[in-house]
């Protein structure tokens, strides 16, 4: 297994723990806070799609990637993660087919690439967090599984049952 081929498997084994820990919970269920303060689970949600669409176009500027609804990366900006209104957010189905989308063609654009592209330096507002192209793209991978920390906590407080 070459660092593309490992690449894309964390990125689609991410998407599918994603999937099992949404497969339960209800679209109210994604608008629980686990406290005071801190951001549902259906805004962070479009923060990963918001995030994610953006950080492959800006480093690979010719990939493929689907758009996102007229006004989605705005509804889940930094202004709207206090925002609890149903209506400004979408059905739990909705944003699981989303990133689907969107992973899916990450992962085809990763797929092109070569194992000396993942040492190209990144460019733009991520570069010194990640330095090269694979440490981005390994990114994609970590920031769901941080977000899936977060709707273990949601689920917890949910009482819905242990996963793993």
């Amino acid at each position: 297994m070459n660092g593309i081929e490992l690449l894309t498997a964390s990125l689609q084994s991410s998407r599918k723990m994603l999937e099992w820990v949404l497969s339960d919970l209800s679209d109210s269920d994604l608008l629980v806070r686990p406290v005071p303060g801190a951001n549902h689970f259906a805004w962070q949600l479009g923060h990963l799609i918001s995030s994610e669409r953006a950080m492959v176009l800006e480093q690979l500027p010719s990939a493929q990637m689907p758009e996102l609804p007229a006004g989605f990366a705005e509804a889940h900006g930094k202004a709207t993660s206090g925002s609890d209104e149903a209506a400004n957010f979408l059905s739990c189905d909705a944003y699981i087919a989303l990133l689907g989308s969107i992973r899916e063609a990450t992962v085809a654009n990763v797929s092109k690439l070569s194992d000396a592209d993942l040492s190209r330096p990144t460019v733009g507002n991520m570069a010194s967090f990640c330095p090269t192209l694979g440490t981005l793209l390994g990114l994609l991978n970590d920031h769901i599984m941080m977000h899936l920390g977060q709707a273990t906590v949601i689920r917890r407080k949910l009482g819905k049952p242990v996963l793993f």
